[in-house]
């Protein structure tokens, strides 16, 4: 497993096509195969961290075996992951259930960098349990949530009223909210009242769970963990796991095509527009294979 990451974020040439049959390999076992893949987000501060070591630890009681991507912010000096806060994940140390892998968000100003999705997809194939954690800056809910299969956005007391969340755009895009460092009492409880407000004002009425926790002392994990799990078994009954992770994909894979490209390698092949059809034409392939596919449809069109 560890020389396939290392494999899949190499970036010589020499070892991208290696790279990209196991990619592809591994996408087209299906849509919703492999790990349950949960997304941990929030500002820096909100005890993502510590509360991603007590999820981890109920987890591990439950016997899975779990894989942790956590994205951080890129240095700009040396361009790696800055890690700050990684000790704090104390049971990825030495038992052999876990496996923890920081990573820089790179030029992503926030998001996730390709090689994120590439690792998802390596530790989904191993693990039962895949966690991807980051820092809640830029652009990173909204890449996160379009990799996951149920996004948790962390908050912490006193982070700011209604108003606040819903300017934040926090509001859409998460499947449960959790409102850590309960131990600080009434403000928690308050905090946890402002988001159902929010909740209750908008589109997502009855269709997310607000969820209070101490990781300090242990509160509220078991019911977190409740909430991640019917969430997951809603996807799955439905059907709309795999059409959610077919969204992604696709989203995944005009990202990284404009970003190579920009808009007028999209228009040598038709537009965005024209790309979504043939996307939606595609349901089994790889994201990876698909960018590999059309990028070298748009280098031959631009050479014309």
């Amino acid at each position: 497993m560890a020389e396939a990451l290392n494999l899949v974020d190499d970036a010589r040439p020499a070892r991208r096509a290696e790279a990209l049959a196991l990619l592809d390999a591994l996408g087209r076992e299906g849509a919703a195969a492999g790990a349950r893949r949960i997304g941990l987000t929030g500002a820096p501060g909100a005890g993502k961290s510590t509360l991603l070591d007590a999820l981890v630890r109920a987890l591990r009681a439950r016997g899975e075996t779990v894989g942790i991507v956590a994205v951080d912010p890129s240095s700009r000096r040396t361009g790696g992951a800055l890690l700050g806060d990684r000790i704090r994940v104390r049971s990825a140390a030495g038992d052999a259930g876990v496996f923890f892998r920081s990573m820089a968000a790179r030029d992503r100003l926030g998001g996730l960098a390709e090689a994120t999705r590439a690792s998802v997809l390596v530790l989904g194939d191993v693990f039962d349990v895949v966690f991807v954690e980051t820092v809640g800056v830029g652009q990173s809910e909204s890449d996160v949530a379009e990799l996951v299969d149920v996004l948790a956005f962390v908050t912490q007391p006193g982070a700011g009223d209604l108003l606040q969340f819903m300017k934040a755009g926090v509001l859409e895009l998460p499947d449960v909210f959790v409102v850590n460092k309960a131990d600080q009492g009434a403000l928690a409880e308050r905090t946890a009242r402002e988001l159902e407000a929010g909740l209750g004002l908008g589109e997502r009425a009855g269709g997310a769970k607000v969820v209070l926790t101490s990781a300090r002392d242990g509160r509220g994990i078991g019911e977190l963990l409740d909430a991640l799990d019917a969430c997951d078994r809603a996807l799955r009954a439905g059907g709309g796991l795999a059409e959610r992770r077919r969204r992604g994909r696709d989203r995944f894979a005009l990202q990284a095509l404009a970003a190579r490209y920009g808009s007028y390698g999209l228009d040598a092949i038709g537009g965005e527009a024209a790309l979504a059809e043939r996307l939606a034409a595609e349901r089994d392939a790889s994201g990876f294979a698909l960018v590999a596919r059309l990028g070298g449809e748009i280098e031959e069109a631009l050479r014309k």
